[in-house]
């Protein structure tokens, strides 16, 4: 399962003794890939600040500017926070059901295919060539294009990656005017419509993304391991991991969009001066 700044999921609920909970958290952590996923973010995290300093600074990024991204996306610190929000999400929740999906020989195989994709990704000619297969397919009612989305309609991956997009875009927003940006100016009813504003634009690039993504992930799998993961979504654990994941990155995406925003801010005011 998919979060578009983050990846995978699955759950149900069932008590078990705390030791035995925290050991079976921290095989599902590693069963899902999730170090090498956030890793992953941590270099889609640095891209995008560069993109930030093209629409924001007057002029090119100091080297403080990138000195401060580096520490913001400190791999180690944001393992840390991912891992104990997940911990959390899941405390009262049977992971046996989790492992066994995620470590049967299935699961390791759709989500290894998840991070090699998403790894992938990271090259913006693999990203378009992805982006045109999907529309080729799409034209072409590619059944396989159909399965995909009956995945993400299952996991109701688009409304849930652009609420998060635009929570992290309000953070970004609130971390300006934390740091004075424009001279503390916005308003929250100004910041609201902004960010509200960008709406439209966040659903279709989300949208062309996972689409771009799954498609390229799945490609290798055959129709059944794709239906018998939508049916396992379709499952109380399913549906359970699916929260659990969103919920483990939403701290991790605020508090990161917030830092950047400050930083942002701080970057602004040292090239005005």
């Amino acid at each position: 399962m998919f979060l578009r700044f983050a990846t995978l999921a699955t759950a149900i609920t069932f008590a078990l003794p705390a030791v035995a909970q925290d050991n079976d958290s921290d095989v599902l952590f590693e069963l899902l890939m999730l170090p090498d996923i956030i890793d992953i973010m941590r270099e889609e995290g640095v891209s995008y600040s560069d993109t930030i300093g093209q629409d924001l600074f007057a002029g090119e990024p100091t080297q403080e500017w990138a000195t401060v991204v580096g520490e913001i996306y400190d791999v180690d610190v944001m393992t840390s926070v991912v891992r104990a929000d997940f911990e959390t999400s899941l405390q009262d929740v049977d992971l046996a059901p989790l492992i066994a999906f995620f470590g049967s020989d299935q699961g390791q195989m759709i989500v290894g295919l998840e991070v090699s994709a998403r790894r992938a990704l990271l090259d913006d000619v693999v990203e378009e060539a992805s982006k045109d297969a999907v529309a080729r397919a799409q034209t072409d009612a590619d059944p396989r294009y159909a399965l995909v989305s009956e995945f993400i309609e299952t996991n109701n991956l688009i409304e849930t990656n652009v609420a998060g997009a635009l929570n992290s875009n309000l953070a970004f927003y609130t971390g300006l005017v934390d740091g004075r940006a424009f001279g503390g100016a916005l308003s929250e009813e100004q910041i609201l419509t902004d960010v509200w504003a960008q709406e439209g634009d966040i659903r279709e690039s989300t949208t062309e993304w996972i689409y771009s993504f799954l498609y390229m992930a799945y490609g290798p799998l055959g129709d059944a391991d794709i239906q018998a993961y939508i049916t396992f979504s379709e499952t109380e654990a399913g549906g359970d991991i699916n929260r659990a994941m969103f919920e483990s990155f939403d701290r991790l995406f605020e508090g990161i969009s917030r830092s950047l925003g400050r930083a942002a801010a701080m970057e602004m005011t040292s090239q005005e001066l």
